[in-house]
């Protein structure tokens, strides 16, 4: 598609209300006339697909963001910081309402007729990250710098989080007053004008709504958000899962009564929880993780050109832009050599697996961008973005690289670190992203610079700790393989791990070959110290990504013999499976070979105890235990028992558990 017809696209989604056909939104854009028609409709229909420009309908029909969300209502909820200071922060509160093109403190409220006007409160950065959570904890820092300039300059200090920033909050100290407003009261919120990003607000009483019908809602949120799993995975950000939530949740999520989305997400629910995706987060099934994708991710590119495709596909997975990025890194070098860029885009590793019309295809690209770019290329202009190009580049090739050494025939995916290729993925799509801003006809004030340099300094760093991670991983997998080709016949146990899903509770056992997972299920029991009173299974592994649509938004997995041993699990390369009890997830990998009877050799954290209904309540009453009034602290720590500390873990006192036969 040309800009021209991008533009068009995205002016009759703004303006559009109701459900529209491929053929409509096609003749809207043909109707300004634009060029290069022969494939507009598929690549029309492939935009609102791939990059879920809109909610789909039956019978190929599609419905606008603004559309779905254009009459709902929702609920805000102040806290008691906010009520006490007389002040509101709009932070994750609109989503996904607001049209995204606002940030939040660009959002406008009314009470009644007026405008609601704002003030500025100043306060440390983690006394609002809360307010930012559900936009994904790792991006509130970035919601919070780009409040203001002085936040955004703050931010960019290389040195430290600063000390104090300043935030725009709504002025609610006349409201709060003349309406009584009390902890536990709320808002009722109603779109005025979605394009725009106008609320109206209406108080209500705490208690006011009957539980069964704030049920009711919640029961449609949960279903809404285990659809968009099932269907969507872990998306592309938590804004999309949130709206994908409410489209699959149906209409009850647009109306009232309901809760607000932070209490349904952080207080009520048991189902849904916020867990670690790569170096990000995601919200996901309480208790499970989301299984690593076994290779770098695909960026969204609805209409690929074919030198795309072909990268794509030998899994380099960048666009023309970041190619050109790299020509640009070339003349910043001073270089001639099409064949030292290409070799960068494509590393050794991959380039020769390339079919010779492959490599030419990209060299001939390559060369063409070269003439181009180097007529009007300025290595004066270039001396304040060049330098950080360069790192960037250097950081996308070699993230590639690492990525294409972890064959299935070099190494066993369970050995690796969670989330291996979701942290490489995320790293590399960040790097192409900056070398894209630092490209053609580009320019970036300073601050904007300083960013950009501390934000390569940032992935650079979670590329040094992941590879040095991986090359261990595959030292240790070296190390297993010639243990077991040296004497395939002497070795008697394995080093077995066992996590608890959730949290970052994990021990390391030895355990002999011989025994079943029935005598597993026995030694879970014991180190954790529960007791036993709930069902439990072996399953082979967690949850799937989903690769198609499910009919029925359902999915099923086989549990595994509980008479089978460590040792035929091993044989038959089934390493890697949970173990299913209660409210509780244990991830379980096994290791290397071992020597000796049943005994625990490491581990981290305490252990929590079984009744407390999963790591959701865990988390919930770890953070009231730290941060809850009186009679909260009191309660948590009634839930999670008085000698319970959540850091310390005695392996003597796990080892007297141990005892007993198997």
């Amino acid at each position: 598609m040309t800009f021209e017809q991008e533009d068009a696209l995205y002016k009759f989604l703004e303006i559009t209300v109701e459900p529209f056909t491929l053929e409509s939104i096609t003749s809207f854009v043909c109707s300004f006339k634009t060029k290069h028609l022969n494939r507009l409709s598929t690549e029309i229909e492939a935009r609102l697909n791939v990059c879920k420009l809109a909610f789909p309908l039956e019978q190929r029909k599609w419905i606008s963001v603004r559309g779905y969300f254009e009459n709902a209502r929702f609920v805000i909820k102040p806290s008691r910081s906010e009520i006490a200071n007389g002040i509101l922060i709009p932070g994750h509160r609109c989503i996904p309402f607001a049209n995204s093109e606002y940030l939040p403190h660009d959002y406008t409220f009314y009470w009644g007729k007026k405008c609601i006007p704002f003030t500025m409160i100043e306060g440390e950065p983690e006394e609002f990250y809360p307010y930012y959570s559900a936009l994904g904890e790792e991006y509130a820092p970035q919601y919070i710098a780009r409040d203001n300039p002085e936040n955004e300059e703050a931010f960019n200090d290389e040195f430290d989080v600063p000390a104090e920033v300043s935030i725009r909050t709504l002025d609610m100290r006349a409201i709060y007053r003349e309406t009584k407003f009390i902890p536990g009261d709320f808002f009722e919120v109603r779109i005025v004008d979605w394009k725009k990003s106008i609320f109206s607000l209406q108080k209500f009483e705490k208690d006011v709504w009957n539980e069964k019908d704030l049920k009711e809602w919640q029961e449609a949120a949960e279903k809404g958000f285990e659809a968009s799993f099932i269907n969507m995975g872990p998306g592309a950000s938590t804004e999309e899962q949130i709206a994908y939530a409410y489209f699959y949740g149906g209409k009850r999520m647009q109306e009232t009564p309901a809760y607000s989305l932070e209490e349904f997400l952080y207080e009520r629910t048991d189902r849904i929880e916020t867990v670690i995706y790569g170096i990000e987060t995601r919200f996901w099934f309480a208790g499970k993780d989301i299984p690593d994708i076994g290779m770098l991710m695909v960026q969204r590119i609805a209409d690929r050109t074919l030198i795309e495709e072909m990268l794509v596909a030998n899994k380099v997975p960048i666009n023309e832009f970041v190619i050109q990025s790299y020509v640009l890194d070339m003349l910043f070098r001073r270089e001639t050599r099409i064949q030292d860029v290409v070799m960068r885009i494509v590393p050794p590793i991959i380039s020769h697996n390339l079919e010779s019309r492959e490599w030419n295809m990209l060299v001939d690209y390559t060369t063409e961008i070269y003439a181009e770019l180097s007529n009007e290329y300025s290595l004066f202009k270039d001396k304040d973005m060049g330098p950080l190009r360069q790192k960037a580049g250097e950081l996308h090739t070699a993230v590639i690289e690492l990525a294409a050494g972890l064959r299935p025939d070099s190494i066993n995916a369970a050995y690796l670190p969670q989330h291996t290729f979701i942290v490489l993925s995320q790293i590399q799509n960040h790097a192409a992203g900056l070398m894209d801003e630092l490209g053609v006809d580009t320019e970036v004030s300073h601050i904007d610079l300083d960013a950009i340099s501390n934000a390569i300094d940032g992935m650079t760093d979670a590329y040094n700790e992941i590879k040095e991670l991986v090359e261990d991983a595959m030292s240790n997998f070296r190390r297993n393989n010639i243990a077991m080709v040296k004497s395939p016949t002497k070795t008697e146990a394995r080093l077995v791990q066992i996590g608890i899903g959730g949290t970052n509770v994990w021990r390391r056992i030895v355990m002999p070959e011989r025994l079943s997972l029935e005598d597993l299920h026995i030694i879970i029991q014991r180190v954790f110290h529960w007791e036993n009173n709930f069902a439990y299974r072996f399953t082979p592994k967690s949850i799937p990504l989903p690769s198609t649509k499910a009919a029925d938004n359902s999915f099923s997995i086989e549990g595994l013999r509980k008479d089978l041993t460590i040792g035929v699990l091993n044989k038959n390369g089934l390493v890697d499976f949970i173990y299913e009890y209660g409210p509780w997830t244990v991830k379980i990998i096994i290791l290397s070979p071992s020597n000796g009877n049943v005994a625990c050799v490491a581990g981290e954290y305490a252990a929590p105890n079984q009744n407390i209904n999963g790591p959701v309540r865990l988390r919930r009453n770890l953070f009231l235990l730290n941060t809850g009034l009186a009679e909260e602290k009191r309660f948590a720590r009634q839930q999670l028992g008085e000698d319970f500390i959540p850091d310390f873990f005695d392996l003597a006192q796990c080892n007297e558990w141990l005892k007993g036969n198997y």
